[in-house]
């Protein structure tokens, strides 16, 4: 048998550089055990979804109850919250006021407004007493009106005249009258103060003192000025 002259030939990396390597595959991963539960297992499981179900379909029910009767109790707070009754000054003479010794017979008549503007809320004056300062000095005070009874949305006049026998005017306060009378305005206060009760539908509130300051500007002729008639009073409880 005849031999070969051919030798043999060995190829390495570096006689073929751009032969891609073979990367070695990575091992696997061992898969975990899956566990199997018991069904006792799953029913406290369904159970404990169903418990935490109603939980919250009842703490949503209470909440939204809570929140309806809130706003159904703030509507009636300001439906049935009761206002003050708002007074104004209507008219005020002090008739004589030209003449030099017009203390001798000194009369002031007033007239004002008492409106209750509550559309569901009537108010008990259990009294009513009016005053008449000038320069915060009292020169005259006295009942005015009997106890009464005033309906929502309704206007009460109070109407009053004192006379000689109610107030206090000597000739000295009725220079001090005459001299600012030279001025063009004679400026009195007019208090009325009240003990009163709210009524609201079926009970009464407490007591409240009530207290209404109306200042008001005569002319030389003893009217009230145009300017101040019709005016609003101060209204505050004590």
């Amino acid at each position: 048998m005849a031999r070969s002259d051919r030798l043999p030939i060995r190829y390495t990396l570096q006689d073929y550089p751009n032969q891609p390597t073979r990367q070695p595959q990575p091992q696997a991963q061992p898969q975990p055990i899956k566990r199997h539960h018991t069904a006792r297992y799953y029913a406290h499981r369904v159970r404990e979804s169903f418990t935490n179900r109603v939980i919250k379909i009842l703490c949503t029910i209470f909440l939204s109850l809570l929140l309806f009767v809130g706003i159904v109790l703030f509507i009636l707070w300001l439906s049935l919250r009761p206002h003050r009754p708002r007074f104004h000054i209507v008219d005020f003479i002090v008739p004589g006021l030209s003449q030099p010794s017009g203390f001798e017979n000194a009369q002031i008549t007033f007239n004002v407004t008492d409106r209750n503007s509550n559309p569901h809320i009537g108010i008990y004056y259990d009294s009513m007493v009016g005053s008449v300062f000038y320069k915060d000095q009292l020169i005259g005070s006295a009942p005015l009106m009997d106890p009464f009874y005033q309906e929502p949305k309704t206007t009460t006049i109070v109407y009053s005249t004192f006379g000689a026998a109610t107030l206090t005017v000597n000739s000295n306060r009725w220079k001090e009258f005459m001299d600012a009378r030279q001025q063009g305005t004679v400026i009195f206060r007019l208090e009325i103060t009240s003990v009163i009760r709210f009524k609201v539908t079926t009970w009464d509130t407490k007591h409240h003192k009530l207290h209404v300051n109306c200042d008001v500007a005569v002319g030389p002729d003893g009217t009230i000025l145009p300017t101040w008639r019709n005016k609003k009073c101060p209204v505050y409880f004590s």
